[in-house]
């Protein structure tokens, strides 16, 4: 639900691709897709899901990096 959420308010204009509740929110969903697959054996999805977490992992880190330069800049 979380990552269809996120796709509707980026769609909606709400969030943007690069605003950290975006990206938590696709890391979220992407984790509780992944238990899901791997509960029912559903193992491409599973993995396919990790892919998704990790590359909204990065996401999430590099928004943290940037807020944490600007914030060290001031």
């Amino acid at each position: 639900m979380l990552i269809l959420l996120a796709y509707l308010l980026l769609s909606a204009g709400k969030l943007t691709g690069q605003s950290l509740s975006y990206q938590l929110m696709n890391v979220f969903g992407a984790a509780g897709f992944i238990i899901n697959g791997w509960w029912h054996g559903a193992l491409p999805s599973a993995v396919l899901n990790v892919l998704w977490l990790m590359i909204g992992a990065v996401a999430t880190w590099q928004i943290m990096k940037k807020r944490g330069s600007s914030t060290s800049a001031m």
